[in-house]
């Protein structure tokens, strides 16, 4: 065997007996609440960010088709060179719409987002201070920047407040950090990060990914929620989940940072406009969220349902109200087990382990969508119990 076949092979097989391997499971269908696997019938997914239903809405689709038609598949090329058309343009102001912010600029992803941001923008002079469970795109993006590091205890407003002290001599300081973090459905406590930014003379850059369109009073994030939104100076964020789900991710916020992205961030200028059909229909999402809250409003009352009355059977389960609902169960194999057994009573959802979460905090992250009925999450509710109960974990 050939030397890097053996020593890549006996990775995979630590991966493997460590129980952290990860399979994929093909879907059959659109993505829903009702799904088929290749292996399964009818399953109930309760682990797709479709948090407000819109991966497979009718008008979002029908937008995709028109721009099909109109402006064909794809571009061929990057925003500068061929690649932008007035749909793009139109885009971008539709978010800066919905943030109130002062431009915006799209990318691939938000993964890009989060990684062409803190290299561009900040240099060995500046400090950049990050929450210590911030999205691995976030972690990414910092490692390629020139600036000095920090990390702070997670939602720790003291031990951010030691960091920005240790960092005061910097030319320019930046606090990154989810707006809700995806693992654990918590929120990130904005109101005392926008106290101490003012303080110390920081900047504010939030991941709102997991809150965009269904978080605050009008959907527009963890930053509304509590009341800052013009205190925020840069936020990221996805289309790859409560809009609509397929692709795309933008930076949006002061004038001089999307300006300066624009001309020197690496992801926008080396890597192809988003479709068309994803520009369309993204655009004809941020119009639904405009005209109506009725999803967001059924979002938060399945998740409150779910989460009381998983918690009266007996699960562990991280306090909030996001409709990210951790399972905790902390043993990887024990997570991988419960997901299995799951599958076979027809309730899709997966085990989150290392080096997803840390080490010995497995779990099930069950996501909830204005999809589902009371039936559907009944039925979840009654399967967890079940294999709760089989398992001799209730």
């Amino acid at each position: 065997m050939l030397k890097y076949k053996k020593i890549f092979q006996n990775e995979l097989n630590g991966i493997k007996s460590d129980g952290l391997y990860k399979e994929e499971r093909a879907l059959k269908t659109p993505q829903g609440v009702e799904v088929k696997t290749k292996n399964h019938k009818v399953a109930y997914n309760m682990c797709s960010n479709n948090y407000l239903g819109l991966a497979n809405h009718p008008k979002l689709i029908e937008a995709a088709k028109s721009a099909l038609d109109k402006y064909g598949f794809g571009m061929a090329s990057v925003r500068f060179i061929c690649g932008t058309q007035d749909l793009h343009l139109e885009l971008e102001k539709q978010i800066s719409d919905f943030f109130k912010t002062e431009a915006t600029i799209l990318y691939s992803s938000c993964f890009d987002a989060n990684g062409g941001l803190f290299e561009t923008i900040f240099n060995k002079d500046d400090a950049i201070i990050s929450d210590e469970l911030n999205h691995a795109s976030i972690i990414d993006g910092i490692r390629l920047s020139k600036a000095k590091r920090y990390r702070y205890k997670n939602n720790d407003m003291e031990d951010l407040e030691k960091k920005l002290i240790e960092a005061k001599s910097c030319r320019l300081k930046i606090i990154a950090t989810d707006g809700v973090f995806s693992m654990d459905g918590q929120i990130a406590k904005l109101d005392e990060i926008v106290f101490l930014s003012e303080k110390y003379d920081a900047i504010i850059m939030v991941d709102d990914s997991h809150a965009t369109g269904f978080i605050g009073d009008e959907g527009r994030g963890s930053a509304e929620y509590f009341g800052v939104m013009d205190k925020i100076h840069v936020f990221t964020s996805t289309l790859g989940k409560a809009i609509g789900g397929a692709s795309g991710g933008f930076t949006t916020g002061k004038k001089e940072i999307i300006d300066l992205l624009r001309q020197r961030s690496r992801p926008y200028l080396f890597s192809n406009s988003i479709s068309p059909s994803v520009a369309s229909a993204s655009i004809e999402a941020f119009k639904t969220l405009k005209k109506s809250n009725n999803l967001k409003l059924k979002l938060e009352k399945n998740t409150l349902y779910f989460r009381k009355e998983m918690a009266a059977n007996g699960f562990d389960i991280l306090d909030g109200f996001h409709p990210i609902v951790p399972i905790m169960l902390y043993d990887a194999k024990i997570a991988q087990e419960m997901s299995s057994k799951l599958l076979d009573e027809g309730i899709y959802v997966m085990g989150f382990y290392y080096p997803v979460v840390p080490r010995n905090k497995a779990r099930i992250r069950v996501q909830i969508s204005s999809l589902m009925e009371e039936y559907h999450l009944d039925k979840a509710i009654m399967s967890f119990k079940k294999v709760g109960k089989t398992m001799g974990l209730i």
